[in-house]
């Protein structure tokens, strides 16, 4: 392939890619150094996806951009390849010091945050380079432990977290040479940008560093910010010829109320149902549907924002290692999510979104694998569908269960597990800061 030097006119060019674009490109295409390499052979990648081709042959270059691409498009490997060639080619000769790191990554949600530090680390098994986390809901004094240990080289965070570490000169962001956000439009919807705005005048003037921005979807809010962040960026847009895959395979069942449980009961006990993911509107639902699955003998955990850090942590880690079946969740689950295998998603309730809808079925049919998308649509959240369907461009097949997914569970043989935290117990948000703050208004997830 040709990587010559892309000459930059006066416009932002736009480099737009078909689906099926990268397929022959392959990453030792790319003069990547040979400890990446070697990570990325040991984790089975050889080519690109579409996104990683595009991206790749602009940002090893040095440009910025500006990325539109859906989750699970293999973003996170193209922006962590960038920074990790960068870093290891150009290693710092001088004397460093703690707490200063040179490359940030700025994600929404803490689910996230841990799933790219995790894929970094994969990522620099063989060079010397150091990741730490910085997520709100876990002790703020073991990150500062963590970042005080050892010389960082990356630096992966939530807003409102990062900016208490700002804030109390903690964390001195003078030395940033890559600056990435990630999910900017999720960041937009959950009113993170004032903190990402101060996060970014703490780093070096745009000029002396290299700013990647990825966003699900490129509106004039997003481009804005893109073009105040970054030195002409370039525009990569991947768009998939549909907005949900063909891998997965999506259908509803028409039912009442009181049929939705013994339903989903019969759904995950099938033989099919290897390992479920379930969403739910709200955390309440949530935790009465966890708690009843266990009591009928599943292997579940539970993913909501009254969930601790730490037990999210642990929870997730279960579930990737099939040790639990089932994983109930509200949409903080949604996005960011990379767990290979997962056989069904199940929306025991339909998304008040059309966009969540596509996010939660993304979680399975993932690497070229199949999967199957079950809705339960009752009297109280049909009326969702003709958005979902208008956003993905196809009517969904609904039927009636048939009598053997409607038989009734067998009675509880496990006494509850899943309880309600304390009214006075104090909650955080999905990414936000950990202390004060004004309370949003909207839903609990």
């Amino acid at each position: 392939m040709d990587f010559s030097p892309i000459a930059l006119s006066e416009d932002t060019l736009i480099a737009k890619a078909k689906p099926n674009a990268g397929t022959n490109v392959k990453f030792h295409d790319f003069n990547l150094p040979s400890p990446l390499l070697k990570a990325i052979d040991e984790l089975g990648f050889e080519f690109c996806t579409p996104i990683q081709a595009q991206s790749l042959m602009i940002t090893l270059q040095g440009h910025d951009i500006t990325g539109k691409a859906q989750t699970g498009t293999g973003k996170t490997a193209a922006f962590l390849t960038t920074i990790i060639n960068d870093l290891y080619n150009n290693p710092i000769k001088q004397e460093r010091y703690v707490g200063e790191p040179r490359a940030l990554i700025i994600a929404p949600t803490r689910e996230l945050v841990m799933q790219i530090a995790k894929d970094a680390n994969l990522l620099c098994k063989y060079t010397n380079l150091k990741i730490t986390t910085l997520v709100g809901g876990i002790d703020y004094q073991k990150q500062q432990q963590s970042l005080d240990s050892d010389i960082v080289d990356i630096v992966v965070a939530t807003p409102g977290r990062l900016l208490d570490f700002v804030g109390n000169r903690n964390i001195m962001l003078g030395m940033v040479e890559l600056l990435v956000i990630d999910e900017a439009d999720r960041m937009l919807d959950m009113g993170f940008i004032p903190q990402v705005r101060q996060i970014i005048a703490s780093t070096p003037p745009k000029d002396c560093r290299q700013t990647l921005l990825f966003s699900a979807t490129f509106t004039d809010d997003i481009l804005t910010l893109a073009d105040r962040w970054a030195v002409n960026p370039i525009r990569v847009e991947v768009e998939p010829e549909k907005v949900t895959t063909d891998n997965v395979n999506q259908l509803v069942y028409l039912v009442t109320t009181s049929q939705k449980y013994p339903l989903l009961y019969n759904v995950i006990k099938s033989e099919e149902g290897e390992r479920v993911i379930v969403f739910t509107n709200r955390r309440d639902q949530a935790r009465k549907l966890a708690d009843n699955l266990h009591r009928n003998g599943i292997n579940v955990g539970l993913l909501s924002g009254e969930v601790a850090q730490p037990k999210r942590v642990k929870t997730l880690e279960e579930f990737r290692s099939a040790e639990l079946q089932v994983l109930v969740a509200t949409d903080v689950a949604g996005r960011g999510l990379h767990i290979d295998d997962i056989t069904h998603v199940v929306n025991f309730t339909l998304p008040e979104e059309a966009d969540d809808y596509v996010h939660r079925i993304g979680r399975t049919g993932r690497a070229g694998a199949f999967g199957t998308s079950i809705s339960f649509a009752c009297e109280d959240d049909s009326f969702m569908l003709p958005s979902i369907e208008a956003k993905i461009g196809m009517k969904l097949p609904c039927e009636h269960p048939s009598a053997e997914l409607l038989v009734e569970p067998p009675p509880f043989s496990k006494p509850s597990k899943f309880k309600a935290a304390p009214p006075d117990a104090k909650k955080s948000g999905s990414g936000g800061r950990s202390t004060g703050g004004k309370r949003d208004s909207r839903p609990r997830r």
